[in-house]
């Protein structure tokens, strides 16, 4: 009896030791992504899932589940089984979403288990070059002189990049027309075939059309200089403060997942981001690393969902219709 008894302590000892220092997967992972293949957030999701295969020694599928502006992906990440098998990568919607869709089939942030922040882009003021506006003080001058009659394109209501346009329009105190596509690229295509004013675009699209000549940086909503684009200066350094709409991209998993394997992950996506290739490939892209912990993102998340209900709502933003 004694034996057995030492046994099962010993047993029990082993398995607290375990959870307390290692986590073991015994099969793949999906990884959700909220949107359909091909875009930033899908690449950023397939290059982490690349490195924590690697890393982890179980495959990481990706899972893509777009629609709802992100919200049905989203939704299947937040009714997963929280058993570590399922995570999810996503975007500036986590945080918009709250208050731009008025029946949230989820509660940001209870309905999660946040893993880490991984990477950041800010948002670039761009003008087609052949146009007359080479400073944002130009472009504000120009707006304040003919209100109303300046134009905006974004990649839809609600986008990160209307959200940057209308903290300039705010911080500016500037009448501007917005007109919203269905994404980016369209936007870029009126803007250099001059239809626009000027749009904001992640620097990983802006870059090319850049250094093609084909638009120009004014400003870029970093608090610093980017090292994507060192060139470009801060709107604080053009004399316009409260202009700083940034893209965050995070892996999250459903709300109940334990303290060690949301801890044990957040070193494995820390190193994969920290690896050279991913490093890299995320420059190329625009996107700059930043790792956060678990409770820093936590922080940052409930900071970006008040900051942006504070917006939509002075502006009388709504979403587009899925």
């Amino acid at each position: 009896m004694f034996r057995v008894v030492l046994f099962a302590l010993l047993g029990l000892l082993v398995l607290h030791g375990t959870a307390q220092a290692e986590v073991r997967l015994v099969r793949p992972v999906r990884m959700i992504v909220p949107y359909v293949p091909g875009g930033g957030t899908d690449t950023l999701g397939r290059l982490m899932a690349a490195q924590l295969s690697e890393s982890l020694g179980q495959q990481v599928v990706i899972d893509n589940r777009a629609g709802g502006g992100s919200t049905i992906g989203t939704h299947m990440i937040a009714q997963a089984n929280p058993d570590g098998y399922t995570i999810g990568v996503v975007d500036a919607a986590f945080v918009t979403n709250p208050s731009l869709v008025p029946k949230l089939p989820y509660a940001t942030p209870k309905d999660f288990s946040l893993i880490a922040l991984v990477a950041t882009a800010p948002m670039v003021l761009v003008v087609s070059s052949a146009g007359p506006y080479r400073t944002v003080r130009d472009l504000v001058s120009a707006a304040k002189g003919q209100a109303g009659k300046l134009t905006f394109g974004t990649a839809g209501a609600g986008s990160a990049t209307h959200l940057a346009a209308e903290q300039l329009r705010i911080a500016a105190g500037i009448d501007v027309i917005h007109v919203p596509y269905r994404g980016s690229g369209q936007s870029m295509t009126e803007l250099m075939g001059g239809h626009l004013s000027f749009a904001f675009t992640t620097p990983g699209t802006a870059r090319p059309h850049v250094a093609g000549g084909r638009l120009r940086a004014l400003g870029i909503t970093s608090a610093t200089r980017s090292i994507v684009m060192p060139d470009v200066p801060t709107f604080n350094e053009s004399g316009i403060t409260g202009v700083d709409t940034t893209t965050i991209t995070g892996m999250i998993g459903p709300s109940g997942l334990s303290r060690e394997y949301v801890r044990f992950m957040n070193a494995a996506v820390a190193a994969a981001v920290n690896s050279p290739e991913v490093r890299q490939r995320y420059a190329a892209m625009g996107y700059e690393s930043t790792l956060l912990t678990p409770e820093q993102y936590a922080v940052r998340v409930a900071s970006e969902i008040a900051k942006w209900r504070k917006l939509i709502t002075e502006a009388g933003i709504k979403a587009d219709s899925p």
